[in-house]
């Protein structure tokens, strides 16, 4: 398995400029570009392929690539909420889209997704899964995200920590995360075998 490709960012963060700034108990605008960047780096830290969770936070689009074809493919990043399209190249070289008919998505109970193909499905060379993943906003304000209330404190338990010691105070610098950020992501983290 290659590595994930992001094909389509989220299209928001999951703590928001106000609720951080509720958080941190500012009432002025003078910070809210720090507040902000302090806000991204928390998510770039936990989010995605390269995070800490090894999970999406907010929905966006991956892409991932196998060398071969196998009946049943592993997508490394959850959660899944749709499989958009599964490709091969057919001996040709051209690109070849497989009917959504002939495959499932399947979750496990701890969140593991996989694609499965029927029986009988005829399939060479590499193959391409786009999929989503991540929380879902399914709320009807645009601006709040449905990622884990535990997740989100975390998030604020950092830019809190970041900006409250905007220099490194110690040897350990930022390296360490907040220890109350700790226990809340401990159950996200997904962990490979």
């Amino acid at each position: 398995m290659l590595a994930p490709v992001r094909i389509t960012p989220p299209s928001m963060l999951p703590v928001s400029l106000a609720e951080a700034k509720a958080h941190l108990r500012v009432d002025h605008d003078d910070d809210d570009v720090v507040i902000e960047a302090y806000i991204a780096a928390a998510v770039d830290h936990l989010d995605g392929w390269t995070g800490i969770l090894g999970r999406c936070l907010v929905e966006q689009t991956w892409r991932q690539d196998y060398a071969a074809v196998c009946r049943v493919l592993q997508l490394p990043l959850g959660p899944v909420t749709e499989v958009v399209s599964v490709s091969f190249e057919d001996t040709a070289g051209a690109t070849v889209t497989v009917d959504p008919a002939d495959y499932d998505l399947i979750v496990d109970a701890g969140g593991r997704a996989c694609v499965e193909f029927a029986t009988g499905v005829l399939m060479s060379g590499p193959v391409r899964i786009t999929y989503k993943a991540g929380y879902p906003n399914t709320t009807d304000d645009a601006l709040a995200s449905t990622v884990p209330p535990a997740i989100k404190v975390a998030i604020m338990l950092m830019v809190g920590n970041w900006y409250e010691h905007r220099e490194a105070v110690s040897d350990k610098g930022f390296a360490e995360l907040p220890f109350g950020a700790s226990v809340l992501l401990a159950p996200y983290r997904r962990v490979g075998v």
